[in-house]
Order: C-alpha cells, then structure tokens, then sequence
C-alpha cells in the first residue's frame, strides 16, 4: 500500500477552511439591577481540591458529593487521572478509585495550572514511598513557595530534592515516613492539608504546631476520619495525628463555599439588594458579617442554614458606610475576599483603609477598579479607598482579569455600576465559581457571557 502525503500546498489547493479555536470568552453586564430571590451556594472548592488529592490515601473508590463543577476541580481530575486514578462525575457527585495507580508523577501541564496540584505529594509520598511533582501554578498574587511543604516532610523522613523543575521525594529508610513533632514557620492552608495527608500514614504520631485553622482544614481531616484516619485538633493550631498503614475509601459531602457566600453577601450589598443566601457554613464568616453590620447591612438567620442580607436603603434607613480591614488567616479576615471588599467600599461613604498581610500580590486588580471611577490609592500592600458621595461613582467600563477573587470584584464593580461592563480573561472567575451568570441571572442581574471567534 502506498503512501499518503497531505503537504500545506494541498490543503490550499482544496481551499480547505481553517477553523479558528474561539477566543477567551467575556462577561457584558448591564449594572444597576437591584438583586432579589434565594441563590443556592456550591461546593467549597477550597475542599474540593485537597479531599480529590486525598483519595490518592485510599484504597478502593471515594464517593465524594457535593463537588463544584470547577476548572480547577476539572484540572485536578486530570491529574488524578494522569496518575492511573479512575475518576467517574454524575452531576455534584464524584467516584475516584485509586486502586489502579501506575504512576507517582502527575502531568507536568496540568500541576503548573493550579496551586492545589501539588497536594498530591503528601500522599503519594505517604503510599507509594515517592513522589515526583512540578511546582505548582495558579493565580499569580504573590510568591507562595513551597518550602514549608519541605521541610514537613523532610520532618517526616523523606528525602526531598528540587531539581529539572520539580519536587522529587522519595522514603529515605525504605519503609515509610514516619511520625514526627514540628511547627509551621507560617499558618499555610496547603501545607497544613499536605502535611496532614501525609502524616496520616505515617508510622507512629506526628504534632503539627502552628497549623493552619481554616473551616476546609477540618473539612479535610472528616474525610480522612472517614476513611480511617486519626486526626484531632482541626480548627485549631495544633494536629495531632495518629498514622495508619492503610485507609479506605469512604462517602463523604463537601463543605458550602464559605467564599461564595461572602461574595452573594457582598453583591447584595454593592447592589443596595436584599437577598437569601444557603447553605451558610455556621461561624465560618463571621468577620464579613461583622464588618457588613457595622457598615449599615441587615443580616438575618432565617434558618439553621440561610441567611439573609439587606442593604436596601429604605429598609436600612440609611446608606452604607465604609470600613477598614486587615486580612489574616482564619479566624482573620479572608484574603480571598479582600478584593471583592474593596469593590463594595467604593461604593460606601467615608474613607476605608485595606491592608493586605497574607499575599504581596493582591493589589493587581486596583487599577482595573479605577477604570470604573472607583478612587483608589495604593502604597505597597496597603489601599485607601475614597468612597462615593451621593450618588453612585462606578460607571461601565472595558476591564481584564487578571486572578480569580480579582477578576470577580470586576463583577461586583460592573453590577453597581452605570451603564456597560465588558470583562474579558474570565476563565480565571471560572476557577472557582459554578454557573456564576446562571445563579445571578436567576436574582435579576443583567449578565451575559459571550464568545466571539476572531475574523
């Protein structure tokens, strides 16, 4: 049989059309609605993340449920994926089964897209004796680097090495790592997640001390409880953890986003709306409720589980006042929630100042916001934002994403704003929220998402 050569002067000569990928699409927002109805939070993709790398603890399948339908839960699938994982979706519910592992390297592509991918190293490590995974990727808000992931592990007995771009590590006794007694030079939510995978089948008992306390901390350590796991003290700084030589895949159901809620909360509030929000995590968001009270905000529990929030000026008698914040981890206020904050003090009257202690980063979006009208000054992770007068500064304009809580306080702009909003890069905001124009079309925003193929 012959061969078949399809050269470039052929294709021409067939006028063959090229088909063009279409570009990033853009959110077109037409602000000024006022927001009304119920919305119905997703998954916490701060959970997601984690507990998916955490069946690679396991043997046999994990039925996990309430599972945001995320890029990054998507890209963390693959990964798993990449490594022999079987991985099975049927709407919020998500069956991995790790019985099948073929590999302790996960794609290289897929790790560089969020920060989450590197979780895997804690248990591979912790199964498998070694692990070899890239650095990891995500918004760029500031430096993130992973030495204190090694040096946990390090801790634990593994043997750790940087080299050809990646994380190599591997058990350096031949039998596995083995428990251990250290402190986190900083209260890191993915090194406290990495670390306690990994000490979970560790050989003896392992004390974290200056652990991170956030809500998705204990999320994590109930599914590994779960699964067989001994772990006491999440939510407060000090784990203890009692290593396990095998664990079982369990049933398990995602926290809510704490996250999302504050930002429903926080689009009510830009919006002067009232809204009602479900399911609220209990105690998870306590500062932005605080802060959103003394600003002038009505908030009700009108059950276990939904809160409502009014900003609506003639219910609150008053229009609403601006604030200072000063981000921190949790109990502190949420860094993934300070750029959002600011769109809405743009609004607010009075003078509020910003202060950024957790990322060096996360001022990138300001300059997008000023496109709006908004008066923000900025002097290194510390902003003073001028809020308006009587009427509304914000009017519409052509803004770009840069992150993801960023390029949603573009979002918040654009609804309380006058007039037109196009915002373009919105594949960072669909990293981290499910059906965001279908949940804010379903309260009365005026939000479209477009794609436009170029010519």
């Amino acid at each position: 049989m012959g061969t078949f050569c399809f050269c470039s002067s052929m294709t021409s000569k067939f006028n063959v059309p090229q088909v063009l990928p279409p570009s990033d699409p853009k959110f077109v927002v037409n602000g000024g609605s006022t927001l009304s109805g119920h919305v119905t939070v997703s998954g916490s993709k701060n959970s997601a993340l984690p507990i998916l790398a955490a069946t690679l603890c396991c043997s046999g399948s994990s039925n996990l449920k309430n599972v945001p339908c995320l890029s990054d839960t998507r890209t963390m699938t693959s990964i798993l994926e990449s490594l022999g994982a079987q991985v099975m979706s049927f709407g919020g519910d998500m069956v991995v089964n790790t019985d099948g592992i073929v590999s302790v390297e996960p794609d290289l592509s897929d790790v560089g897209k969020l920060r989450g991918g590197f979780f895997v190293i804690g248990p591979l490590l912790a199964r498998f004796g070694e692990a070899s995974v890239g650095f990891p990727g995500g918004c760029d808000i500031g430096a993130r680097p992973v030495d204190l992931y090694i040096h946990g592990l390090r801790a634990l007995g593994a043997t750790v090495e940087l080299r050809d771009g990646k994380v190599k590590a591997h058990v350096s006794n031949g039998k596995g790592l083995t428990g251990a007694s250290f402190r986190l030079g900083y209260p890191s939510v993915g090194a406290t997640e990495t670390l306690m995978m990994a000490a979970c089948m560790a050989e003896g008992k392992t004390v974290i001390s200056n652990a991170a306390q956030e809500p998705e901390i204990i999320d994590l350590a109930g599914f590994l409880t779960n699964c067989g796991a001994v772990v006491e003290g999440a939510g407060t700084d000090t784990l203890y953890i009692t290593g396990r030589r095998k664990l079982y895949g369990s049933e398990y159901s995602i926290m809510p986003d704490r996250i999302e809620v504050g930002t429903y909360m926080l689009a009510a509030a830009i919006t002067r709306s009232c809204i009602s929000i479900s399911p609220v995590p209990h105690s998870n968001l306590t500062c932005l409720v605080d802060k959103l009270s003394g600003a002038g905000c009505k908030i009700l529990q009108l059950s276990d589980d939904t809160l409502e929030l009014s900003a609506v000026p003639r219910t609150i008698g008053d229009d609403l006042r601006g604030f200072n914040i000063k981000t921190n981890p949790f109990p502190g206020f949420p860094t993934d929630l300070q750029q959002l904050t600011m769109a809405l003090l743009s609004t607010c009257n009075g003078v509020s100042i910003i202060e950024e202690s957790v990322f060096e980063n996360r001022m990138s979006h300001v300059t997008e916001l000023q496109k709006f009208g908004a008066k923000i000054q900025v002097c290194g992770n510390r902003a003073t934002v001028y809020g308006k007068g009587k009427a509304s500064p914000l009017r519409g304009s052509q803004v770009n994403t840069t992150d993801l809580r960023g390029g949603m306080s573009l979002v918040l702009a654009g609804l309380a704003a006058e007039g037109i909003t196009e915002i373009s890069g919105i594949s960072h905001i669909d990293r981290g929220y499910e059906s965001l124009e279908m949940k804010l079309q379903g309260l009365g925003a005026n939000v479209i998402r477009t794609t436009t193929f170029p010519v």
